[in-house]
């Protein structure tokens, strides 16, 4: 029946190994996999920029008048 080597051995195990990792993949199991925050808009950032202290009072304002004119 199967003696032709496809199902003797650990070659059946390979092909579990390979559906599992597929399905980790798809379903954002593997925790390397970055993650991205869509409800975090621009004006949000600036302020987490600015709370860090990364940019100053002058280009924060600066940079928040230009996105309030593009909206």
């Amino acid at each position: 029946m199967f003696y032709d080597h496809h199902f003797i051995g650990m070659h059946w195990i390979w092909w579990i190994i390979i559906v599992a990792i597929i399905l980790l993949a798809a379903f954002n199991v593997i925790p390397y996999r970055p993650k991205t925050d869509a409800t975090e808009d621009a004006l949000d950032i600036l302020k987490k920029r600015f709370a860090r202290g990364e940019i100053e009072r002058e280009e924060f304002e600066e940079r928040k008048k230009i996105l309030k004119q593009n909206k």
